[in-house]
């Protein structure tokens, strides 16, 4: 009875071992009665059937990458290009993924591939190099719509490495060094037109001002003459007021005045050795006598005073003997 009891105890532990199943976080059991599927486990604890139930599949349904190895493809202009890629899907039905296709990993990168020499194959290689992005676009769109049924969502496809062939790859280096160069001298050209303008809007700025300033110039010079000849005319005005109001003696004074400085002149160039005067030296002894007499008759007028030949006075007491020109009597 004993043994009885403990070999019925034991079965039932094994019986409840056999029916609890837990369901690791990020995976979806399929569960299976007698071989047909009937629900997804989700994440969590299930409790099964022993021997009626069973699990059938354990699917990730996590986000995965596929990696798609190298391939050789054609281009549309006939050059043969290394292309790889990778792919990023995800599981949303366990059940389609786990029972509608028998090897997922290996569909999808077959049909990424086939789709992939499609896409690149009806592209020159100047459009596969440069339109990775519209490539990108048409691989997902393909192969997300080929793989709907099988429940799973293709989130990315990407084009890793696009590999051209050596002749083409140095072809298309000395085509972009071309390239670089004639944009340098566009650049280049560029700048020297640019500095040329800015050097001529300078040139013609400076000579603008120059105009200003020579007409500024001009201006003023004339203002300064038109004020000198003002000032010529007062002094005249003043000369013909002091000869109206004095007579013979403001004349006498101003030509005297005059002739001294002229005779100052003659000794102060320094290349004459030789003066010769148009008149005699007497005459000039006579003429400066003459001022110191208007400046003394200016002071002190005397009465009586005499004048000489040349029109000069002569104080009273003071009188002095004319000399006589050559050639008169």
């Amino acid at each position: 009875m004993v043994y009885a009891l403990i070999g019925l105890l034991f079965l039932l532990v094994v019986f409840i071992l056999l029916a609890v199943r837990v369901v690791k976080q990020g995976f979806v059991y399929t569960i299976e009665r007698l071989g047909k599927f009937t629900i997804a486990a989700e994440p969590g604890l299930h409790i099964i059937i022993p021997f009626i139930d069973r699990v059938g599949r354990k699917v990730n349904v996590m986000e995965q990458v596929l990696d798609i190895p190298g391939q050789e493809i054609i281009t549309k202009d006939n050059a043969m290009v290394g292309v790889d890629a990778v792919v990023f899907f995800q599981v949303l039905d366990a059940g389609k993924a786990a029972y509608e296709v028998a090897n997922l990993y290996a569909a999808i990168m077959a049909l990424t591939t086939t789709n992939l020499r499609t896409v690149m194959g009806s592209m020159d290689l100047d459009g596969t190099l440069s339109k990775r992005d519209e490539i990108n676009a048409r691989l997902l769109s393909v192969v997300d719509h080929a793989t709907s049924p099988w429940g799973v969502k293709i989130t990315r496809v990407e084009i890793k490495d696009i590999r051209p062939p050596l002749d083409i790859s140095e072809a298309m280096a000395r085509q972009m060094k071309a390239e670089r160069l004639k944009r340098a001298e566009i650049l280049e050209a560029e700048g020297d037109r640019a500095s040329n303008i800015l050097r001529a809007e300078g040139d013609k700025q400076s000579a603008i001002l120059q105009a200003e300033g020579t007409r500024e110039a001009a201006f003023r010079d004339a203002e300064a003459r038109e004020r000198a000849a003002e000032a010529e005319a007062k002094a005249t005005q003043m000369v013909s007021d002091a000869i109206a109001s004095s007579g013979n003696q403001a004349i006498n004074y101003f030509i005297a005045q005059e002739y001294t400085k002229a005779v100052g002149k003659f000794a102060e160039s320094p290349n004459a050795k030789t003066i010769l005067f148009p008149i005699e030296a007497t005459q000039l002894i006579g003429t400066l006598g003459g001022i110191g007499e208007l400046v003394q008759d200016a002071l002190k007028p005397a009465e009586g005073n005499v004048t000489t030949r040349s029109g000069m006075p002569v104080p009273k007491g003071r009188a002095r003997a004319s000399v006589p020109r050559s050639g008169d009597s």
